[in-house]
């Protein structure tokens, strides 16, 4: 098994930043890509943003590209999302995943792993 634990979340002013961080334990030589979803009230969870093994590749929802930058360490079992330009429709409990696969999927139930989530909410 695979636990992740997210970290960074809070309330930030509209145009502010925040840094998710993400830690992995357990069986970490498994996880190949990994990726950062969110979830407004009432709405469905989508995808965020995905990193594959190394770093080399990534994808973005086009709500968040230019905003968002996610990255990994491995060496610290640590991936994060790094949000800039932050807006209230940002506005969402932001879960990691990860999945033993090195394809980056936007599905939701292409994920094998993740996190309890954490809240960030952006408002003046």
């Amino acid at each position: 098994q695979v636990q992740l634990v997210e970290s960074g979340g809070g309330l930030v002013q509209p145009g502010g930043s925040l840094r998710l961080s993400c830690a992995a334990s357990g069986r970490i030589f498994s996880i190949a890509t990994m990726g950062w979803y969110r979830q407004a009230p009432g709405k469905e969870r989508e995808f965020v943003a995905g990193i594959s093994r190394y770093g080399v590749n990534t994808y973005y929802a086009d709500s968040v590209k230019g905003r968002f930058t996610i990255s990994r360490d491995n060496a610290k079992n640590t991936v994060y999302l790094q949000m800039n330009s932050l807006k209230p429709e940002d506005t969402a409990v932001y879960y990691c995943a990860a999945r033993t696969l090195t394809r980056i999927a936007t599905m939701s139930a292409e994920y094998d792993y993740w996190g309890q989530g954490t809240q960030v909410t952006v408002s003046s």
